[in-house]
């Protein structure tokens, strides 16, 4: 591969970096960090953070989430920004390319952001309420254990085990929400248990 670069090109590239160098050698490079410092602020003007996790895989960094009054919903907030949480010990304030590109994940078309119920013998997903869906769940899940608990093996011993069901957890909790969901599920009898974080 042939690259052509003209005397005056070069000049110019080599200027801008002796320039550069010795800015950064008389303390300069300073001023620039201070500037954006200074900008940062003004960007994040009138926008509420919160922080979160990442939601991709089970390293769980940090994140800072900003949210301004939405343009086209008056009355609603919508994310205008994400970034690294430097207080986070995970991550330090840095994201891999998937968490540095979450708002686009935020604001996909395609995002689903509400229960969806598909009706036997229907061929589309119909919105449904939080309450219907919890519901439902709860409902199925106890049919099924009433259905499949063993609580002794062939042996005669107890070992109360709910084998028709599985539990996948994520990995975007605390500590003290992982134990809990790992209570909840052996105290159902639930042997499957997975974790994205497999811990």
């Amino acid at each position: 591969m042939n690259i052509e670069v003209s005397r005056r090109h070069f000049m110019k590239l080599t200027g801008a970096g002796v320039a550069g160098s010795a800015l950064s050698a008389f303390g300069f490079s300073e001023a620039e960090a201070q500037l954006a410092a200074h900008v940062r602020p003004f960007k994040l003007t009138n926008t509420k953070e919160a922080h979160s996790t990442c939601p991709y895989c089970s390293v769980s960094c940090g994140m800072l989430v900003y949210a301004a009054p939405s343009k086209t919903e008056p009355g609603k907030m919508e994310v205008v920004h994400i970034e690294g949480d430097v207080d986070n010990p995970v991550n330090r304030g840095t994201l891999c390319p998937k968490g540095s590109a979450a708002i686009d994940f935020i604001k996909a078309e395609t995002r689903v952001k509400y229960p969806m119920y598909r009706k036997p013998g229907s061929d589309k997903f119909e919105r449904v309420s939080w309450d219907f869906a919890m519901d439902r769940i709860a409902r199925l899940m106890k049919e099924d254990r009433d259905t499949n608990f063993v609580e002794t093996n062939s042996d005669g011993v107890r070992v109360n085990r709910w084998p028709t069901m599985a539990l996948l957890s994520g990995c975007a909790t605390s500590n003290e929400t992982g134990w809990l969901t790992y209570k909840l599920a052996r105290g159902l009898g639930i042997v499957q248990l997975e974790n994205q974080a497999r811990i």
